[in-house]
């Protein structure tokens, strides 16, 4: 089982200097629901965050193969109230504070301010300017 800090690590470390996407998330009302639907027809393998919430991380294949892993939530209000279910990329960043400024000045919206992830880093959900939402990720494992 990978954990949290070991899957951002081994993104962010095999990174170059332009921001990318490095996790998606699933955001589900009935999570076994879908987590049986990702097993079933891809062969995803789902493993249960040691966490203080409710999450699954979300493992898409082998780490020498090409793509990214992600993370199953129960669905909240995360994102600007939406009713729906949704897939959210996760892109890592320098620095939440001024790529969240950079976002609002190129016209996007940030839903959700920077909040620490105990022991991963800051998280940000943002929306472009054509309403598709999306995360950014500050890591720091000193984060509480």
């Amino acid at each position: 089982m990978q954990s949290w800090t070991a899957h951002l690590n081994y993104c962010c470390t095999t990174c170059t200097n332009v921001p990318r996407i490095i996790h998606f998330e699933i955001v589900a009302s009935e999570p076994e629901r879908e987590i049986k639907f990702y097993k079933d027809v891809f062969g995803w393998e789902f493993s249960k965050w040691n966490g203080p919430q409710d999450y699954w991380l979300v493992k898409t294949g082998g780490d020498s193969l090409p793509g990214i892993n992600g993370g199953l939530a129960p669905k909240r209000d995360q994102h600007g109230g939406s009713q729906g279910s949704k897939m959210t990329n996760t892109i890592d960043v320098p620095s939440i504070d001024d790529f969240s400024e950079k976002i609002q000045r190129g016209g996007g919206k940030v839903l959700s301010p920077k909040i620490p992830i105990a022991g991963v880093g800051y998280l940000a959900i943002c929306q472009d300017p054509e309403g598709i939402t999306f995360g950014i990720i500050q890591t720091d494992q000193s984060a509480t």
